[in-house]
């Protein structure tokens, strides 16, 4: 089994646990990896669930933090194992997972071994599966059989936000919008009723579609509506009877899925509409005391989060969650992923001024 040396510093240990491949489904390596490391020291207490790991401080303090990061990749495309690349004369290291997000998971890998008298409690977590369908998400399975380890006061996810704040994140919805017809043959298509062609005044409804700018508490999230997949056809010498469109919402956090249903349906107006997958936004949660204070001490300017993350699951919760870690989420799942190594330096230097001051 693979050895982390949690004292190497972030920038190895992203190597390291980059070049342990962990495609969802397939951690387990990892995690015995993880676990075997974090069980080394005694101010931490070591619980396993699956092949999710977490490990918490119980020194008494007022205040408890949640710290978690998944550990499994989207599949590999031979980007692993990592190695060094120079772009415009600063490092990188480039490689499967080094922004989504084990460059992430190594900040708090690293501090969780080294902070022994942090000034506020923290639960760590390291989970599975969150790259695949939610029914699997490691956080989720472990919030429904443990939700005593959920007590916290704020949650930070690691994930990637170039080092910088993001608040909170939009919620995402997908939809079947669909249109049925009648089959004939396509050399006497006037005998039918085409049901790809009934389709087009979907496209255009979503080519019109302007996305909105909203507010939430400062922070101003993007929404979009856009058509992600289309299915009909049944041979090509035949006039479709049916065709679907998927469309995927991104709305801003203050909606909630009913009012996200209640847009789509009303948008598409006079189709058959399905409701296919859903998951509510988190506020930023940035004004909370402890919020504030972080994002004071990190030295960041807060954004908002426009993709879905977990931090909607300890909002979910009533905990006020923040996205902070290193990389560029225009790189994540990116066959060039890449991290500049000044970022996972940066934000394991602004945790841990956090966490002592």
């Amino acid at each position: 089994m693979p050895s982390l040396d949690l004292s190497a510093g972030a920038v190895q240990l992203t190597r390291a646990i980059c070049d342990i491949p962990s495609v969802s489904g397939d951690e387990t390596t990892l995690a015995d990896a993880i676990e075997e490391a974090v069980s080394a020291f005694a101010h931490l207490e070591v619980i396993r669930h699956g092949n999710t790991i977490v490990a918490r401080t119980d020194l008494g303090r007022a205040q408890r933090v949640a710290i978690a990061g998944h550990i499994d990749t989207v599949p590999i495309n031979d980007n692993v194992p990592t190695k060094d690349v120079e772009i415009d004369g600063a490092p990188y290291l480039w490689g499967r997972g080094t922004v989504d997000m084990k460059g992430g998971t190594a900040v708090q890998l690293t501090l969780a071994a080294e902070l022994t008298e942090p000034s506020i409690d923290i639960t760590w977590m390291w989970y599975d599966n969150e790259e695949v369908e939610a029914s699997k998400n490691g956080l989720a399975i472990l919030a429904a059989a443990r939700p005593d380890l959920f007590q916290a006061d704020f949650a930070i996810l690691g994930e990637p936000s170039n080092g910088e704040v993001e608040g909170g994140c939009n919620g995402t919805m997908r939809a079947l919008v669909r249109t049925t017809g009648v089959r004939a043959h396509a050399a006497r298509a006037w005998i039918g009723e085409n049901a790809i062609h009934a389709a087009a005044p979907i496209l255009t409804r979503l080519a019109e579609y302007r996305a909105k700018e909203v507010p939430v508490d400062g922070l101003l999230y993007r929404e979009s509506m856009s058509a992600v997949r289309i299915a009909g056809g049944v041979a090509g010498n035949v006039i479709p009877d049916a065709c679907e469109v998927e469309v995927n919402y991104r709305f801003a956090p203050s909606k909630t899925a009913a009012d996200a249903e209640e847009h789509i349906r009303n948008l598409f107006d006079g189709f058959d509409v399905e409701i296919t997958d859903s998951a509510e936004g988190a506020r930023p949660g940035l004004d909370a005391p402890i919020a504030r204070d972080f994002v004071l001490a990190v030295g960041a300017e807060p954004r908002p989060k426009y993709g879905w993350t977990d931090v909607a699951r300890f909002s979910a919760l009533g905990i006020p969650a923040v996205n902070y870690g290193p990389g560029d989420p225009h790189l994540a799942h990116h066959d060039e992923e890449r991290v500049p190594l000044a970022q996972i330096e940066d934000v394991e230097r602004g945790l841990r001024t956090w966490l002592t001051r």
